[in-house]
Parts: C-alpha cells; sequence; structure tokens
C-alpha cells in the first residue's frame, strides 16, 4: 500500500466518520487520563492489590459489553443510533467528577461502573453509525480512521496526566479534575458536528432484534468472527497489567502513565494503514500477524529486562491493537445485514467483553499467586493456541465468504 493511496482513500471518508473519530478521541483523552492513573492509585492511595485490579477491570468491561446488546437491538429497533451515542457519551461525561471526588473504593467502582455503562450504550450504537455512514469500498479505512484516532486520546490523555502529574506534583485527584474538560467537549462535537444517515429505503424494519428468528438472520461467517474474536480476547487482558508492570521495574510515580501512551501511539499509527490494506487484502492474513505482535509483546514484558523489555513489549501490544480492533468491527460490519447491523455489534462486544472479563481475572490470579512473568507467559500460551485455532477458522471464513 502507497502513502497516495491512503491519502486518497483519507480524502474519500465521510465528514460523519471523521467527526466520530474526533468524539472517540475526546472521550478517550479524558478516559485515559484517569485510567493511566487509577490502577496506580487503587494499589498505592486506596490499599487495592493486583486481583482486585483484574476483578474491577473486568467486571467494567464486561458490563459495557453486556449493555452493547442492548443498545445495538434498540438502535436496530428505532432505526435511528445518534440519540443512543448521545445518551452514552454523556453519561460517562457525568462520570468524571467523581473520581477526584471519591473517598473510597467503593466509589471508584461506582463511577467505573457508570462509565462503562455509558460506553455500553454507545458502542455499538456509534459502531453501526460508522458502518451506515462509510460506502462498502471504504469500510476498513474508516473504521481504521476511527480506532486510529481514538488511539491519539489513547496517547495523548496519559502524556496529558504526566504533565500534569509533574505540574501538581503527583497529586492525582487534580489530573481527575482537568479530565472532566475533553468529556464535555466530546458531547459537544457529537452533538453539532455528527449528522444521521436518512434511512435507506427498502431496508426491513426490525421489531424484536434479539429474537431467536432475528438471530438467525445473521450468517454463519458473523458467527465464525465472534468465535475468532471470543478466542483472540482470551489471549489478551487489561491494559492495566501494563502499568503494573512497569511500576514492577521501577518506573517513577508520576511517569505511570507512560505505558498507555507508548501502546497507544504504537496504536494509532498503525491502525489506519491497516484498515486500508484490509480493503485490499485478505483479512485473516493481518489477524495472524495481529497475533503474532501479541505473542511477542506477552513474551517482551515476561522475560525481556528492565524498562527497556517493558518498553518493546508495550510498543509490540499497542501494534497488535492496531492490527486487529478496526478489523474486527469492520469484518462484523461486513458480515451482517444492515438492518441487524447495531444487534451484531452488541453480541460481538458481549461476546468479547466476557472473554476479556475471564482473561482479566485470571491475569490478576497468577499475578497476585505466581507474579506478573507467569501473567505473561499464560497471555502467550492462549495466543499461541489462538493462532493454532485461527489456521482452521480461516479456511472456514473463506468457504463461508464465497458460499
Amino acid at each position: 500500500m502507497s502513502g497516495v493511496a491512503a491519502g486518497r482513500a483519507k480524502r474519500r471518508i465521510p465528514v460523519g466518520v471523521w467527526a466520530l473519530g474526533f468524539v472517540s478521541m475526546l472521550m478517550d483523552i479524558s478516559s485515559e487520563m484517569i485510567h493511566a492513573l487509577l490502577p496506580i492509585y487503587m494499589v498505592t492511595a486506596l490499599g487495592a492489590s493486583a486481583l482486585a485490579v483484574g476483578v474491577i477491570e473486568g467486571i467494567a468491561e464486561a458490563t459495557a459489553s453486556i449493555v452493547k446488546v442492548f443498545s445495538g437491538a434498540l438502535s436496530d429497533w428505532l432505526g435511528r443510533r445518534k440519540f443512543l451515542a448521545v445518551l452514552g457519551y454523556g453519561l460517562a461525561a457525568l462520570t468524571k467528577p467523581i473520581f477526584p471526588l471519591a473517598s473510597s473504593i467503593d466509589w471508584l467502582i461506582a463511577a467505573r461502573f457508570i462509565d462503562r455503562v455509558g460506553k455500553g450504550i454507545r458502542g455499538a450504537p456509534r459502531d453501526a453509525l460508522v458502518a451506515d455512514i462509510s460506502p462498502p469500498e471504504l469500510r476498513g479505512a474508516s473504521f481504521g480512521l476511527r480506532q486510529s484516532l481514538d488511539a491519539v486520546g489513547g496517547f495523548a490523555g496519559p502524556l496529558i496526566a504526566i504533565g500534569l502529574m509533574w505540574a501538581f506534583s503527583d497529586h492525582i485527584p487534580t489530573v481527575f479534575w482537568f479530565a472532566v474538560i475533553p468529556a464535555v467537549l466530546c458531547v459537544a462535537v457529537l452533538l453539532f458536528a455528527v449528522k444521521e444517515p436518512p434511512r435507506p429505503e427498502g431496508v426491513r424494519k426490525v421489531r424484536a432484534p434479539l429474537h431467536r428468528d432475528e438471530l438467525k438472520r445473521l450468517p454463519a461467517a458473523y458467527w465464525w468472527v465472534v468465535a475468532v474474536a471470543a478466542i483472540f480476547t482470551l489471549a489478551r487482558f487489561s491494559e492495566a497489567f501494563l502499568i503494573l508492570r512497569a511500576q514492577e521495574v521501577a518506573l517513577p510515580l508520576w511517569l505511570a502513565p507512560a505505558p498507555l501512551v507508548l501502546m497507544a501511539l504504537a496504536y494509532s499509527l498503525s491502525a489506519y494503514p491497516v484498515g486500508v490494506l484490509a480493503d485490499r487484502m485478505e483479512r485473516t492474513t493481518l489477524l495472524v500477524l495481529g497475533l503474532v505482535l501479541l505473542l511477542a509483546a506477552d513474551l517482551a514484558l515476561a522475560v525481556a529486562p528492565g524498562l527497556g523489555g517493558v518498553a518493546a513489549g508495550v510498543v509490540l501490544w499497542g501494534l497488535h491493537m492496531g492490527f486487529t480492533q478496526g478489523l474486527f468491527a469492520a469484518l462484523v460490519a461486513e458480515a451482517s445485514p444492515p438492518e441487524l447491523r447495531g444487534t451484531a455489534f452488541g453480541v460481538f462486544n458481549l461476546v468479547s467483553g466476557l472473554a476479556l472479563l475471564l482473561a482479566s481475572v485470571i491475569a490478576g490470579a497468577l499475578w497476585s499467586a505466581i507474579g506478573s512473568q507467569w501473567t505473561f507467559l499464560a497471555g502467550a500460551a492462549f495466543t499461541a493456541m489462538t493462532l493454532g485455532g485461527l489456521a482452521l477458522i480461516r479456511t472456514r471464513l473463506a468457504t463461508d465468504a464465497s458460499a
């Protein structure tokens, strides 16, 4: 893929997709300013264990995934998606002041839970809205662009948090207060810059999206994508463990968000080019490359010495995200009928979220029981098994696609 081709694709991507990308970026700046410091804050200030961090993070993400099923189905039933996206982003923005005001772990759990409910409400309708707005021949590039801008927020948020930690002498609640600003801007951009396209003529009206008869309309290729994503998610876990691993090798407290900066920078730089590639080549090949990158990341984080080893593992982790996250979204969009697209994204995210909950709990338990090295070695083992399974599933996907 040439830079010229990527540039041409970028110019043809609709304005609404760009706006949704900036919405994601602003909310990610806000969320990552908080989440980059939250594991350290829970462990050092409130006395939580690594296992508790894994359980809290896993439950939070699983909650978001469960809610996505219902919000995605509701968007199909309504035939409209922007309202639910505004509701979800607005709820997340309202939770941000709770983090600096929290005086106990219970308050932080509540805030994290409500924030993830907001994520669940907006996630599937937003992804379906991207698919509705983008032309089919630019779907990979459109999802890659949104993921790329989202990842810009992923490294800008922790980077801003580092600067604020330095400026305010490691006072974490002050950083949390600053995170309120981009969250408010995010909702404003969504309200005024994103216009929902009219419902296409001839698209079937769905009365009960989660009914068994409707779910049967989702083709076999879609369910194979869900299966691949579930197995893949078992091979990774919450990025909170990247922060804790960096702390183990004596990273200064004010630099605690640095792993997320590196990860998101690698994610941002790779997501859009991979999305453009996905419109031009066989997509499971890119998934295989993403898994190889995750395997290398886990091994580096497990055995490579010092901050250099952690940094290498974190960069590889970000690259694997760039190779896989937008690609999965594009595969779901293509494998699902337009009238069930919200439901398809909701079910996909539910299965992935439950797998992430299991992965994060296993990671936290291994960390607490036998050490961080075994957490990442277990991730490497799951990744190797996923690579083996993908070789079989790849053949089935190709068969279903040609059927």
